[in-house]
């Protein structure tokens, strides 16, 4: 499935103008960015998306430990693509996406929220859709630090003296200190400004 150019999301750091049509996500359309736009247009990895397919044929590409089948398939903030090397999708300052290199296996989730499922366990909602038993006393707008199993390495919770980093809004793609949380508000610090943001537009470090 494409879409046309003039559709795709602001994040995505392609040109405006030029083919008429592009990929578009399998999933979270306005917040990932496709294999194919990740591996030709952003990495230079290939050059054209034939060359990918072959890259996804010969299993050359992985998502957060997984094997990509699927050309179209989302990469979402945080996720660490395996091409070669490992690189992780980032959000800048200017709010398009681009990759890092990154030497860690383990991708930050936020957790946005909660429920009660069989056999009274504690279901967790994480930001880019994928769920997981509560591993102790966790709360949304706290983070997890997951490895490729899915196995949660580290739980940062969300409270005062902590680092933030902003997805949305004027400050997206800044990093801060935390100074306050109260109720669905967070106080963040940075370099020449303090801020209050709704708490669903950032995430603990």
């Amino acid at each position: 499935m494409h879409q046309t150019r003039q559709e795709t999301s602001t994040k995505l750091p392609i040109p405006r103008k030029g083919t008429k049509y592009v990929a578009r996500a399998i999933e979270s359309v306005q917040n990932s960015v496709p294999v194919v736009i990740a591996v030709r247009d952003m990495l230079k990895l290939a050059q054209t998306a034939k060359e990918v397919r072959e890259m996804i044929k010969e299993k050359l590409l992985k998502i957060n430990g997984r094997t990509v089948y699927d050309y179209r398939e989302s990469i979402k903030l945080f996720h660490i693509l395996e091409a070669g090397k490992l690189h992780q999708l980032i959000l800048l300052p200017t709010g398009k996406f681009a990759f890092e290199d990154t030497k860690s296996h383990e991708r930050l989730c936020k957790v946005v929220g909660k429920k009660l499922v069989n056999g009274g366990k504690i279901q967790i909602h994480l930001h880019d859709g994928s769920t997981l038993i509560s591993p102790g006393n966790v709360e949304v707008g706290d983070s997890l630090y997951l490895d490729f199993s899915g196995k949660v390495k580290k739980h940062v919770s969300l409270e005062k003296g902590k680092q933030a980093f902003v997805f949305s809004g004027k400050y997206k793609g800044m990093k801060g200190k935390i100074e306050r949380v109260k109720d669905h508000m967070v106080t963040i610090k940075f370099d020449h400004a303090s801020a209050d943001l709704e708490q669903d537009r950032m995430a603990v470090l």
